[in-house]
Protein backbone atom coordinates (compact mmCIF):
# COMPACT_ATOMS: atom_id res chain seq x y z
CA UNK A 1 0.00 0.00 0.00
CA UNK A 2 3.21 2.34 -0.33
CA UNK A 3 3.44 5.14 -2.85
CA UNK A 4 5.64 4.32 -5.78
CA UNK A 5 8.39 7.22 -5.67
CA UNK A 6 9.45 7.34 -9.71
CA UNK A 7 13.01 7.80 -10.40
CA UNK A 8 14.49 6.54 -7.19
CA UNK A 9 17.63 4.48 -7.16
CA UNK A 10 17.92 1.27 -4.92
CA UNK A 11 19.72 3.02 -2.36
CA UNK A 12 16.68 5.18 -1.78
CA UNK A 13 15.20 2.39 -0.24
CA UNK A 14 17.46 2.52 3.05
CA UNK A 15 15.58 6.19 3.92
CA UNK A 16 12.17 4.63 3.63
CA UNK A 17 13.51 1.99 6.23
CA UNK A 18 15.26 4.45 7.93
CA UNK A 19 11.79 6.08 8.26
CA UNK A 20 9.84 3.11 9.13
CA UNK A 21 12.58 1.84 12.25
CA UNK A 22 12.00 5.19 13.78
CA UNK A 23 8.18 4.88 13.82
CA UNK A 24 8.39 1.40 15.10
CA UNK A 25 10.91 2.10 17.84
CA UNK A 26 13.21 -0.64 15.61
CA UNK A 27 17.23 -0.08 16.64
CA UNK A 28 19.10 -2.68 15.12
CA UNK A 29 17.72 -5.63 12.82
CA UNK A 30 18.80 -7.94 9.99
CA UNK A 31 17.28 -7.81 6.19
CA UNK A 32 16.73 -10.70 3.70
CA UNK A 33 16.14 -9.74 0.11
CA UNK A 34 14.92 -12.39 -2.47
CA UNK A 35 15.29 -11.93 -6.09
CA UNK A 36 15.62 -8.40 -7.51
CA UNK A 37 14.84 -7.77 -4.01
CA UNK A 38 18.33 -9.07 -2.92
CA UNK A 39 19.91 -4.97 -3.85
CA UNK A 40 17.39 -3.89 -2.01
CA UNK A 41 18.74 -5.79 1.03
CA UNK A 42 22.41 -4.96 -0.02
CA UNK A 43 21.18 -1.50 -0.14
CA UNK A 44 20.28 -1.68 4.00
CA UNK A 45 23.49 -3.18 4.50
CA UNK A 46 25.29 -0.13 3.39
CA UNK A 47 23.13 3.10 4.02
CA UNK A 48 21.91 1.74 7.41
CA UNK A 49 25.26 -0.46 8.29
CA UNK A 50 24.91 0.91 11.93
CA UNK A 51 21.30 -0.32 12.53
CA UNK A 52 21.82 -3.75 10.21
CA UNK A 53 23.48 -7.20 12.37
CA UNK A 54 23.37 -9.10 8.77
CA UNK A 55 22.13 -9.56 4.94
CA UNK A 56 20.69 -12.47 3.40
CA UNK A 57 20.64 -12.43 -0.55
CA UNK A 58 18.23 -14.91 -1.44
CA UNK A 59 18.78 -16.20 -5.25
CA UNK A 60 19.79 -12.65 -6.16
CA UNK A 61 21.19 -10.67 -8.96
CA UNK A 62 24.15 -9.01 -9.95
CA UNK A 63 24.33 -5.43 -10.90
CA UNK A 64 23.37 -4.44 -14.57
CA UNK A 65 24.24 -0.98 -15.37
CA UNK A 66 27.62 -0.37 -17.45
CA UNK A 67 27.38 -4.68 -17.90
CA UNK A 68 26.91 -7.36 -20.26
CA UNK A 69 24.82 -9.37 -17.83
CA UNK A 70 21.39 -8.23 -18.92
CA UNK A 71 21.17 -10.96 -21.53
CA UNK A 72 22.04 -13.59 -18.82
CA UNK A 73 18.17 -12.23 -17.24
CA UNK A 74 15.61 -14.60 -16.96
CA UNK A 75 13.39 -13.67 -20.46
CA UNK A 76 10.48 -12.82 -19.02
CA UNK A 77 12.45 -9.65 -16.70
CA UNK A 78 14.04 -9.17 -20.20
CA UNK A 79 10.78 -8.53 -21.61
CA UNK A 80 9.28 -6.43 -18.75
CA UNK A 81 12.60 -4.67 -18.34
CA UNK A 82 12.42 -3.00 -21.96
CA UNK A 83 8.73 -2.50 -22.08
CA UNK A 84 9.36 -0.38 -18.67
CA UNK A 85 11.74 1.23 -20.74
CA UNK A 86 10.09 1.93 -23.69
CA UNK A 87 6.48 1.76 -23.10
CA UNK A 88 5.60 1.74 -19.67
CA UNK A 89 2.20 1.92 -20.14
CA UNK A 90 1.98 -1.44 -21.72
CA UNK A 91 3.97 -2.86 -19.17
CA UNK A 92 1.70 -1.64 -16.15
CA UNK A 93 -1.48 -2.92 -18.47
CA UNK A 94 0.17 -6.29 -18.75
CA UNK A 95 1.16 -6.44 -14.90
CA UNK A 96 -2.24 -4.72 -14.04
CA UNK A 97 -4.14 -7.72 -15.89
CA UNK A 98 -1.84 -10.57 -14.23
CA UNK A 99 -3.23 -8.90 -11.02
CA UNK A 100 -7.26 -9.00 -11.98
CA UNK A 101 -6.22 -12.72 -12.72
CA UNK A 102 -4.76 -13.23 -9.30
CA UNK A 103 -7.42 -11.28 -7.30
CA UNK A 104 -10.05 -12.80 -9.52
CA UNK A 105 -8.84 -16.67 -9.72
CA UNK A 106 -6.29 -17.11 -7.66
CA UNK A 107 -6.18 -20.76 -7.98
CA UNK A 108 -6.37 -20.45 -11.69
CA UNK A 109 -3.29 -17.86 -11.74
CA UNK A 110 -1.10 -20.26 -9.51
CA UNK A 111 -1.73 -23.42 -11.80
CA UNK A 112 -0.56 -21.26 -14.77
CA UNK A 113 1.94 -20.35 -12.71
CA UNK A 114 3.63 -23.55 -11.81
CA UNK A 115 3.42 -24.58 -15.59
CA UNK A 116 5.63 -22.15 -16.63
CA UNK A 117 8.41 -22.56 -13.74
CA UNK A 118 11.08 -25.18 -13.61
CA UNK A 119 10.25 -28.37 -11.81
CA UNK A 120 11.38 -27.47 -8.60
CA UNK A 121 9.65 -24.41 -7.98
CA UNK A 122 6.43 -25.20 -9.22
CA UNK A 123 6.40 -28.19 -7.21
CA UNK A 124 6.58 -25.47 -4.26
CA UNK A 125 3.36 -23.37 -5.27
CA UNK A 126 1.40 -26.77 -4.90
CA UNK A 127 2.81 -27.95 -1.84
CA UNK A 128 2.13 -24.55 -0.53
CA UNK A 129 -1.05 -24.31 -2.17
CA UNK A 130 -2.87 -22.39 -5.24
CA UNK A 131 -4.87 -20.27 -3.65
CA UNK A 132 -2.20 -19.10 -1.17
CA UNK A 133 0.00 -18.04 -4.05
CA UNK A 134 -2.38 -16.14 -6.32
CA UNK A 135 -3.45 -14.19 -2.98
CA UNK A 136 0.59 -13.33 -2.65
CA UNK A 137 0.79 -12.28 -6.05
CA UNK A 138 -2.57 -10.78 -6.17
CA UNK A 139 -0.83 -7.93 -3.22
CA UNK A 140 2.29 -7.80 -4.58
CA UNK A 141 0.50 -6.54 -7.96
CA UNK A 142 -1.72 -4.26 -6.29
CA UNK A 143 0.34 -1.09 -7.51
CA UNK A 144 2.05 -2.26 -11.37
CA UNK A 145 3.45 1.36 -11.53
CA UNK A 146 5.54 0.09 -8.31
CA UNK A 147 6.78 -2.90 -10.36
CA UNK A 148 7.93 -0.62 -13.59
CA UNK A 149 10.16 1.46 -11.10
CA UNK A 150 11.32 -1.50 -9.68
CA UNK A 151 12.76 -2.63 -13.29
CA UNK A 152 14.17 0.74 -14.50
CA UNK A 153 15.54 1.16 -10.81
CA UNK A 154 17.74 -2.18 -11.44
CA UNK A 155 19.08 -1.07 -14.82
CA UNK A 156 20.55 1.88 -13.21
CA UNK A 157 23.61 2.01 -10.71
CA UNK A 158 22.76 1.01 -7.46
CA UNK A 159 24.24 3.99 -5.53
CA UNK A 160 26.76 2.21 -3.62
CA UNK A 161 29.20 -0.89 -4.92
CA UNK A 162 29.24 -4.39 -3.55
CA UNK A 163 32.83 -3.97 -2.27
CA UNK A 164 31.88 -1.21 -0.21
CA UNK A 165 29.34 -3.20 1.80
CA UNK A 166 31.17 -3.98 5.76
CA UNK A 167 28.50 -5.97 7.37
CA UNK A 168 28.30 -9.91 7.28
CA UNK A 169 26.31 -11.31 4.18
CA UNK A 170 24.81 -14.78 3.33
CA UNK A 171 24.05 -15.63 -0.50
CA UNK A 172 21.80 -18.01 -0.79
CA UNK A 173 21.40 -20.16 -4.38
CA UNK A 174 19.10 -23.56 -5.23
CA UNK A 175 21.58 -25.82 -6.51
CA UNK A 176 18.80 -26.52 -8.92
CA UNK A 177 17.74 -23.05 -9.68
CA UNK A 178 17.16 -22.86 -13.67
CA UNK A 179 15.54 -19.20 -13.48
CA UNK A 180 19.04 -17.19 -12.74
CA UNK A 181 22.04 -17.93 -13.80
CA UNK A 182 24.19 -20.73 -12.13
CA UNK A 183 26.48 -18.82 -11.59
CA UNK A 184 25.78 -15.65 -9.93
CA UNK A 185 25.52 -16.50 -6.44
CA UNK A 186 28.87 -17.43 -6.69
CA UNK A 187 29.97 -14.26 -8.22
CA UNK A 188 27.61 -11.87 -5.70
CA UNK A 189 29.75 -13.74 -2.94
CA UNK A 190 32.41 -13.37 -4.73
CA UNK A 191 32.43 -9.24 -4.80
CA UNK A 192 31.29 -8.91 -1.48
CA UNK A 193 33.86 -8.61 0.90
CA UNK A 194 34.00 -11.45 3.54
CA UNK A 195 30.63 -12.60 2.47
CA UNK A 196 29.42 -16.33 2.95
CA UNK A 197 27.97 -18.32 -0.38
CA UNK A 198 25.32 -21.07 0.79
CA UNK A 199 23.91 -23.00 -1.92
CA UNK A 200 21.13 -25.41 -1.17
CA UNK A 201 18.73 -27.90 -2.54
CA UNK A 202 15.71 -26.28 -4.40
CA UNK A 203 15.23 -23.59 -7.19
CA UNK A 204 13.93 -19.97 -7.04
CA UNK A 205 12.43 -20.82 -4.25
CA UNK A 206 14.71 -22.16 -1.85
CA UNK A 207 13.97 -20.41 0.71
CA UNK A 208 10.56 -21.93 0.77
CA UNK A 209 12.68 -25.29 1.87
CA UNK A 210 15.07 -23.95 4.04
CA UNK A 211 13.62 -20.79 5.68
CA UNK A 212 14.48 -21.78 9.34
CA UNK A 213 17.92 -22.18 8.50
CA UNK A 214 18.56 -18.70 6.73
CA UNK A 215 16.42 -17.53 9.58
CA UNK A 216 19.16 -19.02 12.34
CA UNK A 217 21.94 -17.71 10.48
CA UNK A 218 20.16 -14.17 10.49
CA UNK A 219 19.94 -14.38 14.47
CA UNK A 220 22.75 -12.90 16.38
Amino acid sequence: MSDPKPGRPVVGWADDIAELCDQLGVGEFAAIGWSMGGQYALALGYALRSSVTRVAVIAGGLPLADSDLFKQMPLIDRVYIRMSQQTPWLARLCLRSMGLVARGAPSVYSRLAARGLPPTDGAVIRAEGLANFGHMSAEALRHPEGHVDDYLAAMQPWGFRLDDLRVPVDVWGGADDNFLDPGWPTELARRIPGATLRIRSGGHFMAHLHWQEIFDTLRP
